[in-house]
């Protein structure tokens, strides 16, 4: 049965045919299965962006590196999304879906799989209980402790590009998998659903998708909770807090849960039907009137031949010339661009700089993030959807509003800047002097014949205030502690301690930072700037599905999506990682090779990162702002036609000759 008889057949309501009445027959359901499936492959996706800090930790990579891997499923996504997209509504969309998930869910349980083949998580055990050796404290003639040799740098080297590469190809799959999910899913619901529901739905469908990085943040933030090996030491031997810089959270088991949401949600893609009735509207003068989008953009109707593969190759040149000559598309696609530059440094660093602006754990920075800042897009989102359907915006009032609700995101962005915390003063023998600023002193003299290791670890707060990176570098000769909690209460005799009348003592664990009062104003802020960046999402997005030819709706969505990977999503996370390391004091080091980073200066770790973002949304807004200057020339254009019958006519002559039907373009080529 055709699309055409079948929707005839099932229109007749006469007819009550079991297949007319599947619940898999409804654009509704699917927009329903849609959203859980997006949500879980960005559950999947966002959840590696969750734990990033603690990869970081547990592999030693910079933040460069581990940016290079956020951004590493964009390869395969990107490479594969025209190509996808172009066959449009030419092959089962539904099912090809379902099998991009259940790729998806085959990358997360690779990705989980460096735990499993590495062996324990091994870090300073410095007095980390009664009964370890006492070798990080300060030993008067004894030799320096390096583990510097050849064998250990090899061997930290081949374990690290081992775990690399499997966290490469993992990425690869999940983006190879994420290709058909929502190109294919966009334009199934906006074929099947009406024009005044289209809208309504997108924005539903976008809002519930942003939830998946939002449970993918509360997801890390339970996980990390969890010690790393919890699957391999009883909970007797596990000595570490959460609350402890060397404390490595279960990073491995959120994979696992995420990839089985995904092979769940994936299931009903496999019941769909190829094409479904179209759904009806009672009011069919606002079904053509919609958002006014229709008649500011006339396009002409679907060819019904399809092309090959062959022929699409020669005339792709020719469709993507002319897309990215649409005015329209080429400028909201470089805002959308520019918003999604913002979105990768916020949800791949965005913990990691609470941890280090606000001394708070990974858990509860991933906590906040969940709860707070993807709620508050979420809800933007919905209000643009909303907002659009109520009001029926034009095109103009369509950029007007993306204008207004960036101008907002700025000014409530501005005082981001000045919301934070100076790094807390600490001593160590190798702190990088151009960066430190005086936050740093150098103990080499007070520590010197403490034969300390040059790649300890163990941050001690001393009576001074000043943070030593372990306790042989303050110098501390002796250690108490309580034998029933089996945990250290203080150090002393730390000849680096200054302190007068202290004893020269100094506690275990990091002096922190000293303005938290400043924690709820930030988050306040940065959720109030990513409701109103997010309230731009549904209009611009419209824009670009109603100024191109609906023949070529799928194809346009993909060149949307490559272009938002090739110039947001694959640069974006390596460039804020970048600017991240420019900000590091102190490297760690493990067998003489650089870790990641220790120490950073937080003022410029906070100048940089914020007025990056604020950067690339200054960018968005002047994007935006040239779109509603084009589409307030069109109507000034339009109105002015109106008034000269002969002149409209012209012009809808020469809009029709710009553009050339598939089967016109496919003969050129």
């Amino acid at each position: 049965m055709t699309a055409a008889s079948q929707n005839s057949y099932c229109e007749n309501p006469m007819k009550t045919k079991k297949g007319c009445r599947s619940p898999f027959n409804s654009i509704k359901v699917f927009v329903v299965c849609h959203g859980l499936l997006q949500l879980s492959q960005l559950l999947l996706s966002g959840y590696l962006k969750s734990s990033i800090s603690t990869i970081e930790k547990r592999f030693g990579l910079s933040s460069q590196t581990s940016g290079i891997l956020a951004s590493f499923n964009e390869i395969g996504n990107t490479v594969l999304i025209v190509f996808v997209s172009y066959f449009g509504s030419r092959v089962h969309r539904p099912r090809f879906i379902g099998g991009g998930a259940l790729i998806v869910c085959a990358a997360g349980f690779i990705m989980c799989l460096p735990h499993f083949i590495m062996g324990r998580y091994e870090y300073d055990k410095s007095i980390a209980s009664v009964y370890s050796n006492s070798t990080d404290i300060c030993q008067p003639g004894a030799t320096n402790h390096s583990s510097n040799t050849n064998h250990c740098v090899t061997k930290v080297q081949n374990h690290n590009m081992d775990v690399l590469s499997i966290l490469f190809i993992g990425q690869i799959l999940l983006g190879i998998g994420g290709v058909p999910i929502q190109p294919f899913g966009i334009s199934y619901i906006d074929d099947f659903a009406s024009k005044r529901n289209s809208p309504l739905y997108i924005g539903i469908l976008f809002a519930v998708t942003v939830m998946g990085p939002g449970v993918a943040f509360i997801l890390g933030s339970a996980m990390l909770r969890y010690y790393v090996d919890i699957d391999k030491l009883p909970a007797s031997e596990i000595v570490l807090t959460p609350s402890d810089p060397r404390w490595i959270g279960a990073w491995w088991l959120g994979f696992i849960v995420a990839a089985s949401v995904v092979a769940l949600t994936s299931i009903p893609y496999f019941f769909f039907p190829r094409e479904m009735p179209k759904e009806q509207v009672t009011d069919e003068i606002s079904e053509e009137r919609t958002l006014g989008l229709t008649d500011a953009f006339r396009k002409q109707p679907d060819p019904s031949e399809p092309v090959s593969l062959a022929q699409f190759i020669r005339v792709f040149p020719k469709i993507l010339l002319r897309t990215l000559k649409n005015p329209i598309y080429i400028l909201v696609v470089l805002a959308q661009a520019n918003l999604s530059a913002m979105i990768c440094g916020l949800a791949t660093f965005m913990a990691k700089f609470l941890e280090r602006q606000f001394s708070i754990t990974a858990s509860f920075a991933n906590l906040m993030i969940g709860s707070v800042n993807i709620p508050g897009a979420m809800a933007g989102i919905v209000l643009g959807g909303v907002i659009m359907k109520k009001f029926q915006l034009s095109p103009k009032q369509c950029g007007a509003m993306c204008v207004v609700g960036l101008l907002g995101c700025v000014l409530i962005a501005l005082p981001l800047l000045f919301l934070g915390c100076s790094t807390q003063q600490f001593a160590s023998p190798n702190a990088d002097q151009r960066l430190s600023a005086g936050l740093w002193q150098n103990v080499t003299e007070c520590s010197r014949n403490c034969g300390c290791s040059k790649s300890a670890f163990n941050p001690i707060c001393g009576a001074d205030g000043v943070e030593y990176i372990s306790p042989c570098y303050a110098g501390c000769q002796d250690v108490s502690f309580d034998y029933k909690e089996n945990k250290v209460l203080n150090y002393t005799e730390c000849r680096c301690v200054t302190s007068p009348g202290s004893g020269r003592s100094a506690t275990p664990g990091s002096c922190g930072t000293s303005c938290y009062h400043l924690f709820l104003p930030f988050m306040v802020l940065s959720c109030l700037a990513g409701a109103l960046a997010s309230t731009s999402q549904t209009p611009s997005f419209m824009l670009i599905l109603r100024s191109v030819n609906p023949a070529e709706k799928s194809l346009a969505i993909g060149i949307q999506f490559m272009l938002l990977r090739i110039l947001a999503w694959l640069p974006g996370p390596v460039m804020f990682g970048s600017v991240i390391d420019s900000t590091c004091i102190l490297w760690g080091k493990k067998c003489g090779a650089k870790a990641a980073c220790q120490y950073y200066n937080n003022n410029l770790l906070r100048q940089r990162y914020i007025g990056l973002q604020i950067l690339f949304e200054i960018g968005a807004l002047i994007f935006f702002i040239a779109v509603y200057c084009v589409l307030r020339h069109k109507e000034k254009v339009k109105i002015e036609d109106e008034k000269n019958p002969e002149m409209q006519k012209l012009n809808e002559k020469q809009e029709n000759l710009l553009i050339v039907p598939r089967r016109d373009t496919e003969e050129a080529a």
